[in-house]
């Protein structure tokens, strides 16, 4: 089950990469050992039902603020602010969302909670990353870690 997960969440990120962000080129690599998401913004998503936990979504400034960029037609974004926030939160409640459908067609039914915006310093970091995987796009790189159990 544990790879069917994670090629459901990954999958649905590159559905939604591909048709909100018009990003062709996107695959996965792992992150390496002691890598972390010091200085970026998570994206954390609850999920209940057959399966429960968070889904976390990592994402660099640069990534961020690029996506927001294609998202608005080319308004340009400097700093990561409430709209940022809200704008990668609702990127990443789609995906969720997306997975979820991919995950019920295989008889497990999950919903998602709100996104909850976890930010860090330069120097603290929102959450260690052990064992997730890195999104990688032409504009940047998202970290995606799948930690949901059977109930």
């Amino acid at each position: 089950m544990n790879n069917t997960l994670h090629l459901s969440f990954f999958e649905a990120t590159r559905e939604v990469f591909e048709l909100m962000l018009d990003l062709q080129k996107v695959s996965e690599s792992a992150v390496a050992p002691g890598e972390d998401a010091c200085g970026n913004l998570t994206i954390s998503i609850g999920v209940i039902g057959d399966l429960t936990g968070d889904i976390l979504y990592t994402f660099p400034k640069e990534t961020m603020l690029e996506m927001v960029r294609i998202m608005t037609g080319g308004m340009e974004v400097s700093e990561v602010d409430d709209f940022v926030t809200s704008a990668i939160g609702e990127i990443s409640n789609i995906i969720s969302g997306k997975a979820m459908i991919a995950l019920s067609e295989r008889n497990v039914v999950c919903d998602i909670l709100p996104p909850k915006v976890v930010e860090s310093e330069e120097s603290v970091c929102a959450y260690p990353v052990d064992s997730n995987t890195k999104i990688n796009t032409e504009i940047g790189s998202v970290g995606l870690e799948v930690r949901l159990q059977s109930k």
